[in-house]
């Protein structure tokens, strides 16, 4: 098998590039942020396994394009089945060791591997724009959430800390202690090429975990420069690994008896798979699915403020994203003048590549066949009644995968779009005469991810706030989304699980509890009796 060497090119100033040739194997260097040209071959994608990078050596293999041009700029190899579960077991091999470092030590790699990302922050965003197509500015957005999780992670040590009652019974004390649950597989979207992994393997690795990372093959060049980072900052061989493949490699995943614990992100159908897979094989599983988030806007709402975080609720990210609002349901008479604004705010909105460009307002989508995807649920709203009052199809003098901000207007709550998580830049508005109607079409959706309302009014929100269908709440917030310190509370078929990911929950889930019971005789001659299973009440 061979490895890698690294050839530098600098295409910024601020910017370096990686590509890969061969020769040694401690160095992976995929970035592949050269455009190819017809006389460069490109290039393949390692995986990671206990420090060596080598090929998948599965029967497959994917694309991965720079949605801005249309052109392939990688390639991913998959792995087998056999391959994933080598390195489940490298992981495994590495566990005792790093399970036995300090808290402290593994803390402090978190800090060097944090600053890491500091200085690398520029080199990250635009490798997030160049393989998934969101603009720099998102981008930048994107590594920041997720260098706060790698900030939060340095914490971590402060709430392993267990609890503990002296006397508990007579001369005997009690404590619980917090233990690493062995090695955790995370499996991350295309959505959020940094910031989801980031939100996983952090909080995992200073709890004592070891880690097997599978990124979207879409997008695995964001992971792979996340790895060299890790190894940078000091982290052991073996302790962070990441594989690339397909269904198959996830089975193998899942079964593998050395997995102990699953994080996984992405769409609900997936979601509940890796959950009734994962735990049918005993794994501790959080799943994280898909969403229909939902912005109620009542009659008494600043109109201009509302239009813009709906806009960019809706059509940040080009709406690929579980938390973009993606149903508007307009209170009485604000339903109006609210699409007419929506449809004139975004008609302005500059769409185009993104790849290398700051003045852009929505970049492409992840492929072109989900633009024709995201793009045939205006007709569908049409043969439904509904009507599309602002369409995003449109010439574009770019071959990347472009679709403009659309809008569609009395919309119906049994319709398609109403329903289905489209995953694009689509707002469809539904019209309710009162807020209890508004959370009345909150009830009759599947999912719970977020929901929003747009108010003065302080028991409008209140309302809203304990009674619509949803796990994060935002008032007059566009994008409910919680930072580090705080869980991502899906609700209903947006999360398959017990314990959420971030904040203290994901401490709690990469960890498990042990109790012990201490008791010490005064003396060889002292007369033994159970101190807490007595045979009187005396």
């Amino acid at each position: 098998m061979e490895s890698y060497d690294i050839i530098r090119i600098t295409l910024t100033d601020t910017l370096n590039i990686w590509i890969a040739q061969a020769t040694t194997p401690k160095q992976a260097g995929a970035l592949f942020m050269a455009q190819p040209t017809t006389s460069q071959k490109i290039q393949d994608v390692p995986l990671l396994e206990a420090g060596c990078w080598k090929l998948g050596n599965g029967q497959g293999g994917g694309d991965v394009f720079n949605p801005s041009t249309g052109q392939v700029i990688a390639r991913v190899p998959f792995c087998s089945s056999e391959q994933a579960g080598q390195v489940v077991e490298a992981a495994a091999r590495a566990l005792p060791s790093w399970s036995e470092t300090s808290a402290i030590e593994r803390a402090r790699i978190m800090f060097r591997f944090r600053s890491l990302l500091e200085q690398n922050f520029e080199e990250l965003s635009a490798l997030v724009t160049r393989e998934h197509g969101k603009t720099l500015a998102e981008s930048r957005a994107e590594v920041q959430r997720g260098l706060e999780m790698a900030e939060f992670a340095c914490g971590v040590p402060s709430m392993l800390m267990g609890d503990t009652l002296p006397n508990i019974a007579s001369e005997v004390d009690a404590e619980t202690n917090r233990h690493p649950v062995g090695v955790c597989v995370g499996i991350t979207p295309y959505n959020f090429p940094s910031m989801v992994p980031l939100w996983m393997f952090p909080i995992a690795l200073v709890c004592g975990n070891t880690f097997v990372l599978k990124p979207s093959e879409k997008v695995p060049l964001s992971a792979v420069r996340l790895a060299e980072l890790l190894g940078e900052a000091g982290l052991p061989d073996g302790v962070f690994n990441l594989v690339h493949g397909d269904r198959q490699c996830v089975d193998a995943l899942l079964a593998h008896p050395l997995t102990a614990a699953i994080s996984f992100v992405g769409s609900t159908s997936i979601a509940k798979y890796i959950y009734e897979t994962g735990t049918r094989h005993g794994k501790r599983v959080q799943a994280a699915g898909g969403a229909k988030n939902h912005l109620i806007i009542m009659p008494d709402a600043d109109l201009d403020q509302s239009v813009r975080a709906l806009a960019a609720s809706a059509y940040g990210c080009a709406g690929q994203r579980c938390m973009a609002g993606s149903v508007a349901v307009a209170v009485g008479p604000v339903a109006d003048p609210l699409v007419d604004g929506l449809c004139e705010f975004a008609d302005k909105m500059q769409v185009g590549p993104s790849d290398g460009v700051e003045n852009i307002d929505m970049g492409p989508l992840i492929r072109r066949e989900h633009v024709e995807r995201v793009a045939g649920y205006l007709d569908v709203a049409s043969q439904d009644g509904a009507r599309v009052a602002l369409d995003g199809r449109r010439p574009f003098d770019s071959d990347g995968f472009l679709l403009g901000p659309c809008v569609i207007d009395q919309v119906e709550p049994a319709m398609r779009v109403a329903k289905e998580e489209i995953f694009g830049p689509i707002l469809s508005v539904i019209r309710a005469s009162t807020l209890d109607d508004a959370l009345a079409v909150g009830r009759q959706c599947q999912y719970g991810n977020g929901a929003s309302i747009f108010t003065r009014d302080g028991y409008a929100a209140r309302q809203f706030k304990r009674h619509f269908n949803a796990g994060m709440i935002g008032i007059n917030v566009g994008v409910p989304a919680p930072m580090a310190w705080f869980p991502f509370t899906g609700w209903n078929q947006s999360f398959f699980g017990d314990l959420h990911i971030q904040g203290s929950e994901a401490v709690q889930f990469y960890t498990r509890q042990k109790m012990t019971l201490t008791r010490w005789f005064k003396s060889s001659a002292d007369s033994y009796h159970d101190p807490v299973w007595k045979t009187s009440r005396s």
